[in-house]
Order: C-alpha cells, then sequence, then structure tokens
C-alpha cells in the first residue's frame, strides 16, 4: 500500500472546541458500546453513538462513526460519481483482503494488566506519533510476518486499561528491547476524540485500524456490529473526520477522500450469500465502510486468523463496486 506524505500543515495544538465536546462524548459506559466488540468484561472499542443521534443522521465526524448504523443515512449527492470514479481506476468488485493462510490478513494481540510497556523509536512520522507508554510485547505477530515487506502493522489490544496501541513498519529489535516503527498510536477506547488535525496514525487516514477489522469470533456469533477498513488505488488529497490525514494522487472531487463512508445499497439482493459471507454483507448494509489507507480497489480487512473458511468468503467477491453507495458525512471535506 501506499503510504502517506507529511502534512502540509503539522498542528501541535489539540482541535477546537468542538472536538473537546467530542471527547467529552466519548466517555461511554462498557454497557453503550456493544457487546460483540468486546474482547473483554470491561472494554468495547470506542463509544456508542448513543440515542440522541437518530437513525437517518448522517455519518457522524468523530470514532462513534465505527459503531453507527447508517442502513438509514442520507446519500452523498455525489455518490453516483464517486462510484464511478472509483471503479475506472482499478478493480471493480469486493474482495476479502483476509483469509485462511497463516499471514494473511492484520494480526492483533490482547495484553493485559501484568504486561509491561516496550520502548518504541519513530523513525518516519515521529512529530505526528503519540508519545506515551506502548505496552506490545516484542512477540506481537507483525503484519506479513516477522519477513514481511509491506506496512508491517502491528496492534496490541489492552484490555485492562481499555486501549489500543497501533505501530506503522514496525520492526522488534530484541537487542535494543525496543521497536523501530515509522509511526504509532494510542488510542483510548472510552473516547470519541480525533487526532490532531493533519497527523497520521498507524494508517494513513489517521484512523484506528483495528475497530475496522472483522474478527472470526464475532462473524462466528453471527452479528458484526461496526463499519469495515476499506482500501481504494485513487483517492483524493482530502479527509473527512473522523479520518485526520490525507494521502491522495488527485484533486479529483470525484475520488473518495479518507474517512469517506460507503454502505452496500439496501435493495442488493444478497439471499444467495450465506454463512460467515451472509453476516459480513449484512454489516455491509448496516455499517458499511470507512475509507482507510491506498491499496487495491474494495479490498476490505480483516484479522488474520486460519480459521476462515475461503470457500465461504470467496462469495464475497460476487458483489460489484457498483452496489454500493456514499453515505453522507456531517463533517466537511479536509482537502490537503
Amino acid at each position: 500500500m501506499k503510504r502517506p506524505r507529511l502534512a502540509i500543515l503539522l498542528s501541535t495544538l489539540l482541535l477546537g472546541a468542538a472536538a473537546v465536546a467530542l471527547l467529552a462524548v466519548g466517555a461511554a459506559s462498557s454497557a453503550e458500546r456493544a457487546p460483540a466488540q468486546a474482547l473483554g468484561a470491561k472494554c468495547g472499542v470506542f463509544p456508542e453513538p448513543g440515542p440522541e443521534v437518530p437513525a437517518e443522521a448522517a455519518s457522524l465526524p468523530d470514532q462513534r462513526a465505527w459503531n453507527q448504523d447508517v442502513s438509514a443515512a442520507p446519500l452523498d449527492p455525489r455518490s453516483d460519481a464517486i462510484i464511478e470514479f472509483i471503479n475506472s481506476a482499478g478493480a471493480d468488485a469486493l474482495h476479502p483482503d483476509f483469509g485462511s493462510p497463516r499471514e494473511y490478513g492484520i494480526p492483533y494481540r490482547v495484553v493485559g494488566k501484568r504486561t509491561k510497556a516496550t520502548k518504541v523509536r519513530f523513525t518516519a512520522y515521529g512529530d505526528e506519533s503519540d508519545r506515551g507508554r506502548y505496552r506490545v510485547p516484542l512477540s506481537t505477530p507483525v503484519e506479513g510476518g516477522a519477513g514481511g515487506d509491506g506496512d508491517r502493522h502491528v496492534i496490541a489490544y489492552d484490555r485492562a486499561r481499555c486501549k489500543l496501541y497501533e505501530l506503522y513498519r514496525a520492526f522488534p529489535r530484541r537487542a535494543q528491547k525496543r521497536w523501530d516503527a515509522d509511526s504509532g498510536a494510542i488510542w483510548d477506547l472510552g473516547s470519541a476524540g480525533l487526532r490532531n488535525e493533519g497527523f497520521t496514525s498507524a494508517d494513513a487516514a489517521g484512523l484506528p485500524i483495528f475497530p475496522g477489522l472483522l474478527r472470526y469470533a464475532e462473524v462466528r456469533s453471527g452479528s458484526v456490529d461496526h463499519a469495515l477498513r476499506v482500501t481504494f488505488e485513487t483517492t483524493r488529497d482530502a479527509w473527512i473526520n473522523p479520518a485526520s490525514h490525507c494521502a491522495g494522487a488527485t484533486a479529483n472531487a470525484e475520488a473518495p477522500p479518507m474517512g469517506m463512508r460507503l454502505r452496500l445499497r439496501a435493495g442488493y439482493d444478497t439471499a444467495g450469500i450465506s454463512g460467515d459471507a451472509g453476516v459480513i454483507a449484512a454489516a455491509l448494509k448496516r455499517y458499511g465502510l470507512i475509507v482507510a489507507d491506498n491499496g487495491s480497489n474494495w479490498f476490505f480487512q480483516g484479522a488474520t486468523d486460519p480459521r476462515w473458511d475461503d470457500n465461504d468468503l470467496n462469495q464475497l467477491k460476487q458483489i460489484p463496486g457498483a452496489a454500493f453507495e456514499v453515505v453522507r458525512s456531517q463533517a466537511d471535506v479536509h482537502v490537503c
């Protein structure tokens, strides 16, 4: 996948009063979070939208968007043009970017109260990375495997502290007892807050990675209650909150910006899609996709797990990109 250029303007200030208000909204109890997302009794994955957000609301401009049902949300008026642009710039059908091979997908590790912090040395985007205690053991699995030469994401979910630690292009340096990583972010799972405007994260869009991953256990439970992470080959040099960073190659307003929300059309017939793929298809109609990075067209991500049934997942490759539509966002587009 392509990696973002440095932001034109690096802000060292927090977002304005509106973003501060969003942080306050993020202090939700575990009861307000979707149970299927929890990896322990205490933590979920970011707050729920809450009863104050009507079902027909546009996509939220903060981390609550991951858990927001957008099946009744209004369409972006440019939806048809954006979908047409996406399909003209690469492959035009959905593709699960995970499966049963041992190193296929994005792995993560669950850590707890006994996990000690490990030092991280930032090698590229340190001025946009979070400084703090990364409780990420050096044995944590790396995307693509130990010898992988791709994005090399490393993710640890801290169920004792309700934190999420994510690294990009991470290499364990065991002799020095540290990680070397291009960038990193620490996410408070009880907050809906955004990153600083113009900041990247472990992902090009400045978004968290983990909440957009399909996990085998949640799919097998019969319900996926969050949006999914998706990539496109050509993105606009712009972002929509909850994204905070752009990495696009064009100023064309019909190209998808980072953070853009899509969903599978309600009228698209999924009756013939069965098993785990049927559960995922239902989530695509209800929660949809959020643009998180540059990459192959319509590739959406899941966690590494050898139990995935590839034949089952292959049913999703029948869904054309033309079956999707763009959801209107409550946030304005930030042009870089």
